[in-house]
Order: C-alpha cells, then structure tokens, then sequence
C-alpha cells in the first residue's frame, strides 16, 4: 500500500524551528525576496514604479527617487501598518499553513505571545489573502460536482426532546447559519460561496461553470434548475453514496475539512464570517498535496500581493 502523502518527508519541508530563528534582517529579506521577485528581489516604489529607490541607515526602509514616497516591505500590503516584528508574520504564516483543520486565534495567540485581538485580525488577514488566490477567472469544466452545506451561527437544542427540531433542515435554520455551496473540479479545485439557501446559488454556478461540463448533484430539489444548463446526473444518497459514476464525494471531502474546523478547532464560527473561513478550508482543499514549505511560501506571495484589507485594517477601532 502506498504511503499517504502526508505521512511521506516529501509533505515536510519546513521547519518552525528554523523560522523561529530568523533575525528579523532574515525575514525582511525573505518577504523582500517573494514581493519583488519580479525585480530579482530588489525593491521599487510600489506607488509609482520606478525602480530607483534608495534605503535608510537609521530604519528599514526606502523612499523613491521620483515621487519622494517612503516605504517598507509590507507597506501597501494587507500587513500595512503592522505592529509585530516580521520574523512574527513569517513564524504566524508557517504555524497558520501546519494546521490541516485550521488554527484557532486563541491558539496562535499563545504560540506569539500577543493579544487575541491581535492574534485574530492576523488570521482573518491570511484567510482574505488566501480566499483573493481561489478565483482565478476561468470556469470550471470536465466533470463537476455540487452540494451545499450549512455552517456558521449557533442554534441552541431546546431542553426537551419533545421541542426539539432538526437542526439540519432548511426552513428551520435561524437565519444565523447559512449555506456553503461548493463547486468542485473532480481532482481539481473548489470554489466555495455562501449563500441564504441553496438555490440563490444557480446563477453563480452557471457563471462559474462552463457549458458541456457534467454536473453531479444530490437529490436536493434546490438543483433541478440546474438540468436546463448542463448534462446533470444526480445521486440519492439515501441508497448510496456513489453509484453508476454519480457522485458529490469530492464536494463531500472539502465539507469534511470544513465541518471539522468549525466542530474541532474554532468550536463556533459567527456567520458574519463563514465566508472567510469557507475560502480557507477550500485553499487547504486544493493545497491538500503540496508541501508545507510551498504553501508557506504561496501564502506570503498572496499576503504580498494583497492590497490594504478593506475589512480588517483599523477592526478592532472600528474604521472599517
């Protein structure tokens, strides 16, 4: 029997030790490294372009030449206006990317030794990062699959078992929680989408979805929309879980994944937030076989990419 992926030295290329030892020279030149790889490494204005830059003896960081427009390595970056040494953003990225279920806030921040406000801005920040890398604009194609999942908020069992309701059915849900509809790629990728119930998600899946592709979809009534789009083939799964090559098992394995971060790790996410947390199980989904090295190194390429968040610069003050 083959050694699973995980199991094998090949999923472990990177060590926390390592990281952890970083001078924080060290770690700028890594974050430099990855943001102006383009550039050989060597910075430019990230306002206006030009490439003649010098630095300051005093402090690490650079002003152009051209605009007079000072900067750092994170500045305009969804780090900007970081309060944490940038050994700390690399030693959080590679201790975010260990966790195959996801990493609490209260958690990482034990393992920084920082506040958990700080530590949960830092971990919604690599999770928008993240989430901005899924969505490449093409369409997904071959054989797809569909399903929905509700996840987020909070509906207390009642006491007696003579009130108590089936938490899983649609119409009884509170409004708090709300449905992941995930668009799988059989051996590809998933794109995740949060919706109020799953037929709102018909218009995003003709979008995302190219025509001539085979669409695979449970018996849910929501998806019979769908048989005027694409050649759909459904499955019941109160006979089986896969039969005659239908089959949601690829949607079902992300919904895994998601349902054991929100049950084991988080223990409850806000459904105001599901969406971040969905995009991040589904990059986890699709980096499932990548070296943890890679993702590290993947990771800080989005977080460099990424513009100012819109959402969490400012969070905690209310700025957003």
């Amino acid at each position: 029997m083959a050694q699973h992926f995980l199991l094998s030295t090949a999923a472990r290329t990177l060590s926390l030790s390592v990281v952890a030892r970083m001078s924080d020279e060290e770690a700028r030149v890594a974050f430099q490294a990855i943001r102006w790889a383009d550039n050989g490494g060597q910075p430019y204005c990230p306002k206006c372009g030009c490439l003649k830059v010098y630095g300051f003896k005093t402090r690490p960081v650079w002003k152009c030449s051209a605009c007079r427009h000072q900067f750092s390595v994170t500045s305009g970056t969804i780090f900007d206006n970081r309060k944490l040494p940038v050994r700390d953003y690399l030693l959080a990225i590679a201790i975010f990317v260990n966790g195959a279920k996801g990493h609490s806030a209260l958690q990482l921040s034990r393992d920084l030794n920082c506040q958990y406000k700080t530590a949960f801005v830092l971990a919604h920040k690599l999770r928008e990062a993240m989430g901005a890398t899924l969505d490449d604009g093409t369409e997904l194609k071959g054989e797809v699959e569909v399903d929905g999942l509700y996840a987020g908020g909070h509906r207390k069992p009642a006491n007696e078992v003579a009130n108590r309701v089936d938490r899983r059915l649609a119409e009884e849900q509170t409004g708090k929680r709300q449905v992941v509809v995930v668009i799988r790629e059989r051996n590809g990728r998933a794109l995740p989408f949060v919706f109020r119930k799953e037929s709102d998600a018909i218009p995003t899946i003709r979008a995302k979805v190219a025509s001539g592709t085979i669409l695979f979809a449970d018996e849910s009534r929501q998806w019979d929309a769908l048989h005027a789009s694409y050649d759909t083939r459904r499955i019941n799964h109160s006979e089986a879980y896969s039969k005659d090559g239908a089959s949601t098992n690829w949607a079902e394995s992300y919904f895994a994944r998601l349902r054991r971060a929100e049950i084991g790790t988080h223990h409850r996410i806000s459904g105001a937030y599901i969406g971040a947390y969905a995009n991040e199980m589904a990059w986890r989904e699709n980096m499932r076989r990548t070296a943890n090295g890679s993702q590290w190194r993947k990771v800080m390429g989005a977080a460099m990419a990424h513009p100012v968040s819109g959402k969490w610069a400012g969070y905690w003050q209310r700025s957003a």
